[in-house]
């Protein structure tokens, strides 16, 4: 495995009877097929023997991990190492295999994945899942962490009521419960029914959604399954460009048609909130209103939600630095240090958030059983970690010059002051 470069993924797609190949993503240099025939090979041999072979890590230190999905198609990730343990790996890439396969049944649905009938035709339509399959593959879009976490990113807009009862009433209009105002890829608002879909069903939907924004048509009428809530029978997603940036989506049935929806309801719902929209594309990458005052020693956060499944995360970066302090983590970094923090914090403390990323199966045979979490006789609500370049308390990143015994403090300061101006 020491092919693949360090923090490079490579993702393999295999029918679980015959190990034909379907599909591989990732890494600029692929694996020779006679790796990948190995790789197939061995999880076959240990499925014969009774044995379910997860995961492995290489002598160069990457790490292999293998899913079956309905007993058609096996997915295979291979990581090339980099930051983070081998366990801190695992989970990052168990997670990548299931979010494949949700992508796969929203795209194609279920019944053409799970009983294929020509290997040929399923490897070009899967050739549609490639985009956001690509997006959870790169992860190179700063601040989209809904693929890890299984929350959903969302932008805090400055005037939220007038833009619900928008969606609402636009959504009501479309015939439709399913409806969401997405603002620079991440979701401004949504309608009651759009939350109440499966976590990863709303994470994928935006991911899908983020792919259409390069798109030049203003408006476009997509099937897709839900993966839990509809797997077999497809449901159309409309899609309205607002303004730049800007885009209003329904989920909804065989009505309205895309002509109707578009000449009739678009103009009369949102040509009123120009203005409200502008705002709302102006609260940009930082995705809280201009009514949050963050602490100049917060250099990133993320926020999480679970009841409603949504998340909002930004880098602050501090325009005053005092001379002689460590130097700052660059904006990138900044990111990257917070996405391995929730990581490592949930793989080594909030052992409830690791039952997302496995198998029922799996989670059952694990039972927490974690060694580093048998040591504690409680389940830890709180951690920090401090590093070379930053301090970590909590979800939140803020830098060393920040002393370690007011690090609850800042988090619990930080929350407050979130939660007082924005309600969420």
């Amino acid at each position: 495995m020491m092919m693949l470069q360090d923090g490079s993924t490579q993702l393999l797609c295999l029918t679980a009877s015959s190990g034909v190949p379907l599909f591989t993503r990732g890494a600029s240099k692929q694996l020779p097929f006679s790796i990948i025939g190995s790789l197939n090979g061995v999880h076959m041999f240990g499925g014969g023997q009774g044995v379910v072979l997860s995961c492995s890590e290489t002598e160069g230190g990457g790490t292999v991990v293998w899913r079956v999905f309905q007993n058609s198609v096996i997915l295979i990730a291979v990581s090339g190492g980099g930051a983070g343990s081998t366990k801190e790996q695992e989970v990052r890439l168990q997670r990548l295999l299931e979010n494949v396969w949700n992508c796969m049944v929203l795209v194609l649905g279920q019944d053409e994945l799970a009983n294929t009938r020509n290997v040929e035709r399923l490897k070009r339509d899967l050739r549609s899942c490639f985009g956001i399959i690509d997006q959870l593959l790169e992860d190179r879009q700063e601040g989209i962490l809904g693929h890890l976490t299984h929350c959903v990113d969302s932008l805090l807009p400055p005037n939220p009521s007038s833009l619900q009862e928008a969606v609402n009433g636009f959504a009501q209009a479309a015939d439709s419960e399913f409806g969401c105002l997405m603002v620079h890829g991440r979701l401004a608002a949504a309608t009651e029914k759009w939350w109440r879909l499966a976590p990863q069903e709303v994470v994928l939907l935006s991911a899908l959604m983020r792919s259409f924004s390069g798109s030049r048509s203003v408006s476009c009428d997509y099937p897709v399954f839900l993966p839990q809530g509809s797997p077999t029978v497809a449901h159309r997603l409309l899609r309205f460009q607002l303004l730049p940036g800007a885009d209003v989506y329904v989920l909804c049935g065989p009505t309205p048609s895309l002509h109707r929806a578009e000449s009739e309801l678009v103009g009369r719902f949102w040509s009123p909130l120009v203005e409200t929209l502008r705002d709302c594309l102006a609260v940009g990458e930082q995705c809280l209103p201009g009514s949050v005052s963050l602490r100049p020693d917060v250099l990133a956060l993320l926020l999480i939600n679970r009841e409603t499944r949504r998340s909002v995360s930004c880098v602050h970066t501090s325009t005053s630095h005092p001379l002689g302090d460590p130097p700052l983590p660059s904006k990138a970094r900044c990111w990257e240090l917070l996405k391995l923090f929730y990581i490592f914090s949930m793989t080594r403390y909030f052992t409830q958030e690791e039952t997302l990323c496995v198998s029922p199966e799996e989670s059952a045979e694990r039972g927490n059983t974690e060694d580093f979490v048998h040591g504690f006789s409680h389940q830890p609500v709180q951690c920090y970690l401090v590093t070379e370049e930053c301090k970590c308390y909590g979800l939140q990143l803020i830098p060393l010059s920040v002393p370690t015994f007011v690090l609850r403090t800042v988090a619990t300061q930080t929350l407050s002051d979130l939660v007082t101006a924005t309600g969420f």
